[in-house]
């Protein structure tokens, strides 16, 4: 955690914690430099541990049914929230009508408000008249700046020489994100210099200094913002590695992102995050996952670049499962196949670490 915290937080997720829809908490939970999390909210875990329910691993921040209960317990702790965080991303980010009795009593508590999700909550009279009687600031993440401060693609992206690896994946909400902090987190812990390109609101929310909401851009300005996102990265941080968080996937019917990362990002190798126990697309059930040889295959053909290796989500899959799966990744393609939610990412950075060099 670093110093420069907005401030506490409570992270609503009411319904959604610990599922597909819930993966803003999810990341929040896990790690942020934005927010000190000290609650979540989900009636369906009440009085659980956060960090158990997501991983099996206790992180103390624990779980309340109502916003009543969360602040009760903040103030008896001697500290009270500064931030209410909208913790849901369901499809479309649309605000469910359930939530909105949650969000006006947090702002009636003082707390300010970021949300996330396609419905902007500062554009709602109700809301905004909330936020101002009670001294309440509210910040749609997903609100894109003005077309005049957006950058349009200039073919800058060619002066940046840090090694470019893009984490994309084979279907929406699958972990990309998570893996490609991990792996910027490593690569810190060898003292190589890092940068995640955030390109969702959970990256921003979760501190990624170089960040853009892909999704929220107009499309003629998204090839421009991710050149720009990564320029400034490496003309201010210089660093050794530049990783760029995937959106999406390729082949995903309704979230085909990652075309214009692999075309304005140009990453010099990808790393790809696949769940082998998910058979449909998530959210939408007949459409079936394409193989991961055709994700792949995909991948190389519209970049010209290399997958170099495959980050495994283990969900649907015990251990011994997903430890034969990734043997048989790595037969099949000969290429590293890693649980580095469960494992860390040492036998990832094994694989990068020559590219690296060689890009010396």
């Amino acid at each position: 955690m670093d110093n420069n915290l907005d401030g506490s937080a409570i992270l609503y997720c009411e319904g959604a914690f610990n599922t597909t829809n819930g993966k803003t908490a999810h990341g929040l939970v896990r790690f942020t430099e934005r927010y000190e999390v000290k609650a979540v909210i989900d009636s369906r875990y009440a009085g659980k541990d956060s960090g158990e329910i997501l991983d099996g691993k206790v992180n103390n921040i624990p779980i309340f049914a109502k916003i009543e209960s969360a602040w009760e317990y903040c103030r008896k702790n001697s500290f009270l929230p500064e931030y209410f965080v909208i913790g849901l991303a369901p499809d479309g980010g649309r605000l469910e009508e359930f939530a909105r009795k949650d969000i006006l009593k947090a702002m009636e508590l003082g707390m300010n408000l970021d949300s996330g999700l396609h419905d902007f909550i500062s554009d709602d009279p109700e809301f905004y008249n909330c936020a101002r009687d009670n001294n309440v600031q509210i910040r749609d993440i997903r609100k894109t700046p003005t077309r005049d401060k957006l950058h349009f693609f200039t073919g800058k992206i060619e002066e940046v020489n840090s090694l470019k690896l893009a984490l994309l994946g084979t279907d929406s909400a699958i972990g990309k994100r998570t893996s490609a902090w991990i792996l910027v987190q490593g690569l810190r812990k060898q003292g190589l210099k890092a940068e995640l390109i955030g390109t969702g609101q959970t990256a921003w929310m979760q501190g990624a200094k170089y960040s853009i909401i892909l999704d929220s851009l107009i499309n003629d300005f998204v090839s421009g913002e991710i050149e720009h996102a990564v320029h400034e990265a490496w003309k201010n941080e210089n660093p050794d590695v530049i990783v760029l968080e995937g959106q999406g996937s390729l082949l995903n019917p309704a979230y085909p992102g990652g075309f214009e990362l692999l075309a304005a990002g140009r990453p010099d190798y990808i790393v790809l995050q696949h769940a082998p126990g998910r058979k449909e697309y998530d959210g939408f059930p007949g459409f079936l996952l394409h193989p991961l040889a055709k994700q792949i295959e995909a991948i190389e053909i519209i970049s010209g670049k290399k997958v170099v290796a495959v980050t495994l989500n283990h969900e649907n899959m015990n251990d011994y499962e997903i430890k034969k799966e990734g043997a048989k990744i790595e037969k099949e393609f000969g290429m590293p196949a890693i649980d580095i939610l469960k494992h860390g990412p040492d036998d990832l950075l094994k694989a990068i670490e020559p590219l690296i060099r060689k890009r010396k």
